[in-house]
């Protein structure tokens, strides 16, 4: 007997412990197709339940609304994977009475003969909208239930200073995207770039204007801005292949749509790009922006003669690490230095720039000793802080344990004084003060026949050059070629250097086209974009195929970073660079 009373009381145990466990999983809850909207327009608003059993449903109060249809009621059941699912909804069409913020209350319903109540919803009744004659128009139904967005991370950065846009296209619940192409890609001018790689596409959920939507992210980019000012981010454009329901159903219940195609745009963007300040700007700052550390270190101190040594220059952190120059150091002449190799180490994400740039130097000592190499210091700009900030390292030193000794002058013989007594020996004079006291006649010299003569000789030799000179300055198109032809070997000379060596080829050549324009045309690197130097050298009345190829030469550089480069497309590159720069001396 007693064990019969404990079954029962397990038993009812049990099953009071499933009926608690299947009520708590019941969700009776409100949705509406959107939370916004115009005075003028109307919305559905759905109240489900996901468990079978339920009835007695009665509706909340719509005040401020006019119901234009339903309730319709509609059950949904379906097995995915083992697993049942069922939805039983009651749908409404509302359209508001008056502009204002409203609230309308849950629904109720019984589940069981307990009482449930859906959640509240709010709405915000904005001035009347444009509806075309026939709301179910695909075209307007799209158009409201699809939307590309160009969203920046800030609007304000200063120069230098990095931000990110993410190109999004956010889709209604009630809407289907079957495909799509990109026709137009945004255009950053006045902005460095760089875009971030998309593995795939992944559909999140999200929040667009006050309602639910989802998304997908189909574009991401880093941008730099170079100038100060309002500069604009141009739109991107899209076809849309979009399934629009009709409001018909088939044999099944499944809802009719009707494919459309449709072209979008994203709303263009103005970036206010604030000036670096005057203010605290320190004498070495070249443009560096963001949050950095600064090291001069060597991989050895102690070495030998003719044994080298490597010196790393580095600037380590986030911001725009590939505008700016590291700074140089200075070595002792007794220490031989070859050109810096230059390298970067960077991530580009939409966090910004992160990683280090540096300067590696070969240095090889020739004598014994102990050598300074003084302390340099690097000067940026912190955009979170809005102040400079300068990093100084300390002196390094080179200790050089084996070689030639430092001689300075073989031929000194230390002499010790002698003390003077009486008639001893002394030093032999070498040198006397005795004068000649018969003087020779300039006249019939050696010299005064060679001053004779060395006029007859100069005179028509200095005729000649005087000749060939002025034939050579009258011809003004070869001064002009020739003077032109020296200055774009100038600039181009570190770039000649790192031939072989593609990216450091193409960094040296796209900074000697700025320095360049910097000289001739007296602008700060911050002002160089496409569209100014195009502006500039067309105020000077520099041909336009010599301005098209120009900024030909300078979109190559960007482009052949990423692009595998052969050593006869960089030769290539370097002389077209020559030509460009030789027919832009020309002009200016």
């Amino acid at each position: 007997m007693k064990y019969i009373r404990l079954y029962i009381l397990f038993l009812l145990a049990s099953i009071l412990s499933q009926t608690v466990l299947a009520q708590s999983d019941v969700a009776f809850k409100t949705s509406v197709s959107k939370s916004k909207l115009g005075v003028n327009e109307r919305f559905r608003i759905v109240f489900s339940i996901n468990k079978q059993g339920a009835d007695n449903f009665a509706p909340p109060s719509f005040n401020g609304f006019k119901v234009i249809a339903g309730p319709s009621q509609s059950i949904n059941q379906s097995w995915v994977n083992g697993k049942v699912s069922f939805s039983q909804g009651y749908t409404y069409i509302l359209q508001p009475t008056a502009k204002g913020s409203f609230t309308i209350p849950g629904a109720t319903i019984l589940y069981k003969g307990k009482k449930l109540t859906s959640n509240a919803v709010k709405m915000t009744v904005l001035k009347a909208v444009d509806i075309p004659p026939n709301p179910n128009d695909p075209n307007y139904i799209a158009q409201q239930n699809v939307h590309l967005v160009a969203e920046v991370s800030k609007t304000k950065p200063y120069v230098g200073e990095g931000i990110y846009v993410e190109y999004k296209l956010y889709v209604s619940e009630n809407i289907s995207v079957r495909d799509f192409t990109v026709t137009e890609s945004p255009q950053y001018n006045g902005f460095w770039n760089q875009e971030i790689k998309i593995n795939n596409l992944q559909i999140k959920r999200g929040i667009y204007n006050g309602e639910n939507y989802r998304y997908v992210v189909l574009k991401k980019a880093l941008l730099i801005p170079t100038k100060s000012g309002k500069l604009a981010i141009e739109p991107m454009k899209m076809d849309i292949l979009i399934g629009v329901p009709t409001g018909r159903e088939d044999f099944f219940r499944n809802p009719i749509s009707r494919n459309i195609t449709k072209t979008f745009a994203s709303p263009s963007k103005t970036i206010s790009v604030k000036a670096l300040p005057l203010e605290g700007k320190p004498e070495n700052f070249n443009g560096a922006v963001g949050n950095f550390m600064f090291s001069v270190t060597a991989n050895k101190n102690d070495l030998k003669a003719n044994e080298s040594s490597q010196i790393k220059v580095a600037v380590t952190g986030k911001g725009n690490l590939k505008l700016f120059e590291i700074p140089k150091i200075e070595t002792p002449k007794e220490l031989e230095i070859f050109t810096p190799e230059h390298k970067e180490v960077v991530q580009t994400t939409l966090s910004g720039i992160r990683g280090s740039v540096y300067d590696l130097y070969t240095v090889v000592p020739q004598y014994k000793g102990k050598y300074k190499i003084p302390s340099a210091s690097f000067s940026y700009f912190n955009p979170e802080e809005k102040k400079y900030k300068t990093i100084a390292t300390d002196d390094l030193y080179v200790n050089v344990l084996e070689g030639k000794e430092i001689v300075t002058n073989t031929n000194v013989v230390a002499k010790k004084d002698i003390a003077i007594t009486g008639k001893n020996f002394r030093y032999i004079q070498t040198k006397t003060t005795f004068k000649s006291l018969k003087k020779e006649d300039f006249f019939k010299t050696n010299l005064f026949y060679i001053l004779l003569i060395l006029p007859l000789i100069a005179i028509p030799i200095g005729i000649v050059i005087y000749n060939k000179a002025s034939k050579r300055n009258s011809d003004l198109a070869g001064v002009k070629q020739r003077k032109a032809d020296r200055l774009a070997r100038k600039y181009l000379s570190e770039a000649k250097n790192q031939l072989g060596n593609k990216e450091a080829f193409y960094i040296a050549l796209e900074k000697a086209l700025h320095n360049y324009l910097k000289a001739k045309l007296q602008i700060e690197t911050a002002d160089i974009s496409r569209d100014k130097i195009r502006e500039i050298l067309q105020n000077k009345t520099v041909e336009a195929t010599t301005i098209q190829k120009f900024i030909e030469v300078l979109d190559n550089c960007d482009f052949a970073r990423y692009t595998p480069i052969t050593d006869v497309m960089m030769n290539d590159e370097y002389q077209n660079a020559i030509q460009v720069i030789t027919a832009l001396d020309k002009n200016l």
